[in-house]
């Protein structure tokens, strides 16, 4: 099937942490025979910020941010069998998710996918003459990166007609087990841009847990936190590329995970760090979120922590055996059930599902 994508950037995780999340997808989809155009604003400073350049496996088309420039790609999505907007692209979005559905042919599938679920349902819950909220009872599929029953229920309740997540995964093509680098030696290392609904619980998980253990080293990579206090054994080494993600979670004792405020209280929405520690074989300390299980064991392949103490704790107590023990557990079952592999077939089998309905409704009417 010919699939029209309009997301943040495909070719840029800077200020996009959906990057890699849309990578393993479409790469996957594309393997499957799907041509893949993916449309992307030049905007956000992401373009000179690129960790790939477009890939063999889809045509990316980067547009000016301009409306005469979205006029033109919106346009573009009649040519396609299956169209989605993307949450998130940062420009034009309400226009978007209009102009791409009005354009798509009568037979085309039409999908919303949500990379941030409960940022989109805190937004149009309480508005409904919201761009995406009059256009959910027209669309086949909202797809969603997290979330589980909570976002299906509040999706559905507003009008959709069938909400699926699609989780995060591992791609181990690109996320896998590297010698250390110097560059990113310590015994925690975090790796997250600086964002207003997740800065408290950093505080929490990641500076206090670092003023409790002076002597020790942590490592903070991601943009924005310049001008943050912090204990003197913190650094800061700003953003990183995906290309230097496995090294950045190789070279130390430990990797943090810590959600966001919204991701935390719903549930059910690893975040993409999980699955590239785990693919790098990494130690991985996470927050305590709901529908873990599903994907880690606790003690056994993740260590868990309900707050700073509980990652002081564990940095203290850990070992490189046993560090090297729970990241190879956690590569060895992420590997086996968790991989865009898996995922990919998920979508595959879910757009040619809807392509038969739409055939079916087509010849009905």
């Amino acid at each position: 099937m010919r699939i029209a994508f309009y997301g943040s950037s495909l070719l840029s995780s800077y200020w996009n942490g959906a990057a890699t999340y849309y990578r393993g997808l479409l790469r996957d989809l594309a393997a499957r025979g799907h041509h893949v155009t993916f449309y992307e604003p030049d905007a956000f400073d992401r373009q000179k910020h690129r960790d790939i350049e477009p890939p063999e496996w889809a045509e990316v088309r980067v547009y000016d941010a301009t409306e005469s420039a979205l006029r033109e790609v919106m346009a573009e999505a009649a040519r396609a069998d299956v169209v989605v907007k993307a949450s998130g692209v940062g420009v034009f979005d309400d226009a978007l998710i209009e102009g791409v559905m009005r354009a798509a042919r009568p037979e085309a599938i039409r999908i919303f996918w949500d990379v941030d679920a409960p940022a989109t349902l805190a937004e149009i819950t309480p508005a409904p003459d919201h761009a995406l909220r009059r256009a959910l009872p027209g669309l086949d599929l909202v797809l969603t990166y997290g979330g589980g029953p909570p976002v299906i229920n509040a999706y559905e309740a507003l009008g959709a007609r069938r909400c699926i997540p699609i989780y995060n995964a591992l791609d181990p093509e690109t996320h896998h087990p590297v010698p250390a680098d110097p560059r990113f030696a310590g015994d925690l290392n975090f790796l997250a841009n600086r964002l207003p609904d997740r800065e408290a619980r950093v505080e929490e998980f990641f500076l206090r847990a670092a003023a409790a253990l002076p002597e020790r080293a942590f490592l903070l990579g991601g943009n924005g936190w310049d001008g943050k206090p912090m204990p003197e054994n913190v650094r800061r080494i700003g953003h990183v590329g995906t290309r230097d993600h496995n090294a950045f979670n190789t070279s130390s004792l430990a990797v943090l995970n810590v959600a966001r405020d919204s991701m935390a209280a719903v549930g059910y929405s690893p975040a993409t760090r999980v699955f590239e520690a785990a693919g790098a074989g990494a130690c991985l300390i996470t927050d305590a979120w709901v529908g873990l299980e599903l994907f880690l064991r606790e003690g056994e392949e993740v260590l868990v922590a309900r707050d700073g103490a509980d990652v002081a704790e564990h940095v203290r107590a850990l070992t490189p055996e046993r560090a090297r023990a729970i990241g190879e557990a956690a590569r060895v079952r992420i590997l086996a059930e968790h991989t865009y592999t898996r995922r990919g077939a998920e979508v595959d089998a879910l757009l040619h599902h809807e392509a038969e309905r739409v055939r079916a409704r087509g010849a009905v009417a």
